[in-house]
């Protein structure tokens, strides 16, 4: 496969931002298999952002020739007091999102499924205290947005060894790419910043675009970015079902959410718009047929995202049948993860008991 084609996969939606474009070509250009990682707390059940958008993004890495480890960060889990705390019940998260990965098309022979605890070693501890060396209190306490928090909580002492670690996680895997969402890139840049400081290397960064949540666009403060705020403060979570589609969520329940979610007529900045633009038309060459009565103009096939966007915004396009149309094609896209979870009965059980523990952001 030429470069250009591996560069067009690598970067297809729902990629935003590659750090540096540049960097990726002669990365692709001078190493045969380059590897790259993402990263999870494992905790709680898995939503279209964290399960479908991940299993999305590494079948485009490992067909365009790239190794891929995912990271399922145990020790960042329980240090963020994920789960209680219960390091029992994280592990098993770790086994579920495994399931949930592969039920969604990850082929487990081309993938390496890493837990932190594997990886911590003493040579780990000492670099996460080498990079910590480089790393200011602010600039810590800004990565730790990361995790969801806000520079102005009080935090326990543990949560300030995050950013260090995060950072070790890359240079310990010998990651060549971080493939991670967009709230995770300011320690994505202290890694770059860092290796070259203790003798080690510049990852690139490829990151991908968040899902909004159902309940629509808002600001918490977590970005000096207006833009990259929203995005962050209104990404889809596990600790609000409402806005979450699951990804093993019923054909009921996800019809049923998508007819409640934020969706204002000629307002392209909604959530059911994203889910066609980063999942559904995704490629820009699948066309997106949405099915109307003769009477509101019979059934319409966008070849684009842009089409579909410009007809919304015309008002050509109602806001209820986009939605019919967008919870179909979720039910269909979702409906191999559905059955996985019926029929292995291992995946069956930990989402069982999952399902009914109390789940924080």
């Amino acid at each position: 496969m030429d470069v250009e084609t591996r560069i067009e996969l690598i970067t297809r939606l729902p990629t935003e931002e590659v750090i540096t474009p540049s960097e990726l070509r002669e990365l692709l250009e001078t190493k045969e298999t380059p590897v790259a990682y993402n990263g999870f707390e494992p905790s709680g059940l898995a939503h279209i952002g964290t399960g479908l958008i991940t299993a999305l993004k590494v079948k485009d890495f490992t067909e365009a020739g790239v190794k891929f480890i995912l990271l399922l960060a145990d020790w960042h889990a329980w240090v963020n007091r994920k789960l209680g705390g219960n390091m029992e019940l994280i592990r098993k998260a770790s086994e579920y999102f495994k399931h949930v990965w592969i039920s969604l098309g990850v082929d487990p022979s081309k993938v390496e499924f890493k837990l932190a605890s594997e990886i911590a070693d003493q040579d780990y501890w000492a670099l996460v205290l080498r990079v910590a060396q480089h790393m200011s209190m602010n600039r810590a306490m800004r990565a730790m947005t990361i995790a969801g928090r806000t520079m102005r909580e009080e935090l326990p002492l543990a949560s300030y060894f995050y950013p260090p670690m995060q950072v070790s996680d890359i240079f310990t895997m010998k990651v060549d790419i971080c493939q991670l969402g967009m709230d995770q890139r300011r320690a994505n840049i202290l890694a770059r910043e860092i290796g070259p400081k203790l003798g080690l290397w510049k990852p690139v960064c490829v990151h991908h675009h968040l899902l909004m949540g159902l309940q629509g666009p808002r600001k918490m403060g977590y970005e000096d970015d207006e833009l990259l705020d929203v995005q962050i403060s209104a990404k889809m979570s596990k600790s609000i079902p409402s806005s979450a589609i699951f990804v093993h969520d019923s054909p009921e329940d996800i019809r049923k959410k998508i007819r409640a979610a934020f969706c204002p007529a000629r307002d392209p900045n909604n959530p059911v718009m994203e889910l066609v633009k980063y999942v559904i038309m995704r490629d820009g060459k699948t066309p997106f047929t949405i099915e109307r009565p003769e009477k509101y103009g019979g059934d319409i096939t966008f070849e684009n995202y842009e089409e579909l966007e410009r007809a919304f915004v015309e008002g050509k396009l109602h806001p209820l049948d986009l939605k019919n149309a967008v919870a179909e094609e979720l039910i269909k896209i979702l409906e191999p993860c559905r059955r996985y979870f019926e029929q292995n009965k291992e995946a069956k059980e930990l989402l069982m008991e999952l399902s009914s523990v109390q789940i924080t952001r």
